[in-house]
């Protein structure tokens, strides 16, 4: 009997050690995913930490403004169209400008990679149809001013605008052996040769919506936005010239006796096959002192 209540007494206390050991065993388990727990949250709020320090929960910084449009106040001729898009400028490429005159139509090549602001505002413009139906108020000798809706020289869009890809005085040849030649053709050193295309202004960087379309060489000083080059009706733009101006503009030339008007101006990617430039008339006339501006205007 007495062994019999050992044994029993024997097989309890190993049931119980049994079963202090399974729960022991449990305690572990749950400590150690407890631990576990608590270590992956520690890790993530330190991630967390990490990011927002560096500024990794800011929003994404705003691409930089590629070109600087800047307001102009409200006056008589200003015509406000808000402002061309400032990012994103297309640097790259060829676009075509087509002017329909009345005495025919004007192809231009806009050259993005040397004024993309400039061609940036033209495209905006003519999308804006601001061109349209609008007056040349101004004929020179050698060029023909348009691009101011009022007509009166001193109006534009209700932006200005840097100027770029300012043309750069040709340096005097040192080859003595480059003039030798008495027959040989003089070359054409005129900053602005014919089939030039340029933003008129009233001074540095207040370019606005003013060109002049370059019909015959034509040396204005080193000052005005070279933006594109005449690639088709340049003979239109040169009997425009032939029909003379009324003289009334005191820096030069004046209001073209046969008027001119642009019924359409589009800017478009250059279509295949564009032709070549416009080569420049072989009869150069003389440089005048007209400029494409106007000191008593704000932008002509």
């Amino acid at each position: 009997m007495a062994s019999s209540k050992s044994r029993q007494r024997a097989l309890a206390r190993a049931k119980t050690e049994r079963q202090i050991a399974r729960r022991a065993a449990a305690a572990r388990r749950r400590r150690q995913w407890q631990a576990g727990i608590g270590t992956a949250v520690v890790l993530a709020l330190l991630v967390v930490v990490v990011i927002w320090k560096t500024g990794g929960f800011s929003p994404a910084p705003a691409a930089a403004e590629e070109c600087a449009y800047t307001s102009v106040d409200q006056a008589t001729g200003i015509t406000d169209v808000g402002k061309p898009p400032t990012r994103d400028v297309v640097k790259n490429g060829v676009e075509t400008m087509s002017i329909s005159l009345g005495q025919g139509t004007v192809t231009v090549k806009l050259d993005p990679s040397k004024a993309p602001c400039t061609v940036n505002s033209f495209r905006y413009l003519a999308g804006k149809k601001f061109f349209d139906n609008t007056t040349c108020h101004r004929l020179g000798d050698t060029f023909l001013q348009c691009g101011d809706p009022s007509g009166t020289g001193s109006g534009g869009p209700a932006y200005r605008f840097p100027d770029e890809n300012l043309p750069t005085p040709a340096a005097p040849s040192a080859d003595p052996s480059a003039s030798a030649d008495p027959s040989a053709a003089p070359s054409s050193t005129a900053l602005y040769p014919a089939g030039t295309i340029a933003m008129a202004n009233s001074g540095a960087n207040t370019n606005s919506s003013q060109f002049f379309l370059v019909f015959k060489d034509q040396q204005f000083p080193p000052n005005y936005t070279i933006f594109g080059t005449i690639t088709g009706g340049l003979d239109v733009l040169q009997k425009i010239g032939a029909a003379g101006n009324d003289g009334s503009s005191q820096a030069g030339g004046g209001k073209p006796n046969q008027e001119v008007k642009i019924s359409s101006l589009t800017v478009t990617d250059q279509a295949p096959g564009e032709p070549e430039p416009a080569p420049s008339t072989s009869g150069s006339a003389p440089a005048t002192s007209a400029t494409p501006s106007a000191a008593a205007s704000s932008n002509s």
